[in-house]
């Protein structure tokens, strides 16, 4: 029995497309298995999250006489040193100097604020802590506050790899001490650096003699 080329053709697109409807079918369920997992996986931080909070809110309810607010990001703070009279806060195209201290949710000190300082911050244009990113934008200049950070505000689910362990929650006590529009800081650098160059040029007559002193005991050892 001879089949047309037409006839031909049709059977071979047959073939070829129930072919690769098969491999499809049979790749269901490592997706199905992929998807399994990524519910699981939300369910874990759900509940890893869950935890945390628990352990702030009794550390919260431990010291009744501090006033506690929450954020809407997830983490809470209050003020040990608050300025109630200036109104603007950092924002993008800022500096920030300011200093902090790390502790965990007992108290002990994981790294001091003389370790950690100085801090210059150019808002949003760095990577720092994701908590701390949020929290100085809330501040005012001279103000003290104490930040009460979940891991996933903190340095999430690896630490620090140093000290801060892994799903650590954190309390981070910040001292913003100034910030300003970043086009002025680096004015005010350029200003300092220019300032500073007639010092060093007139460093050097006087130190000519000293560094010639050395050359001659040298001659004088050959001899």
């Amino acid at each position: 029995m001879k089949f047309s080329p037409i006839i031909a053709i049709a059977l071979f697109f047959f073939l070829t497309v129930s072919s690769c409807k098969q491999q499809q079918e049979a790749r269901r369920p490592i997706s199905q298995t992929s998807g399994s997992f990524m519910k699981k996986s939300v369910v874990r931080n759900k509940k890893l999250v869950a935890g945390e909070e628990d352990q702030i809110k009794k550390l919260m309810k431990s010291d009744p006489e501090v006033d506690y607010i929450a954020s809407s990001k997830g983490y809470w703070y209050s003020y040990e040193t608050a300025n109630e009279i200036d109104t603007l806060s950092p924002k993008r195209g800022d500096v920030v100097f300011f200093d902090y201290e790390i502790k965990d949710l007992s108290g002990a000190v994981i790294y001091s604020e003389l370790e950690l300082r100085p801090q210059i911050y150019y808002v949003d244009k760095q990577d720092i802590m994701m908590g701390l990113r949020d929290g100085i934008k809330l501040m005012h200049k001279n103000e003290k506050v104490n930040f009460l950070f979940p891991s996933h505000m903190g340095f999430g689910y690896h630490g620090d790899n140093k000290r801060i362990g892994v799903n650590q929650p954190l309390i981070c006590t910040v001292t913003l001490h100034d910030f300003k529009p970043e086009a002025v800081y680096k004015k005010q650098l350029e200003t300092k650096s220019i300032t500073t160059v007639p010092t060093l040029k007139k460093a050097q007559p006087d130190s000519t003699p000293q560094a010639a002193a050395p050359i001659k005991k040298a001659k004088d050892t050959l001899k």
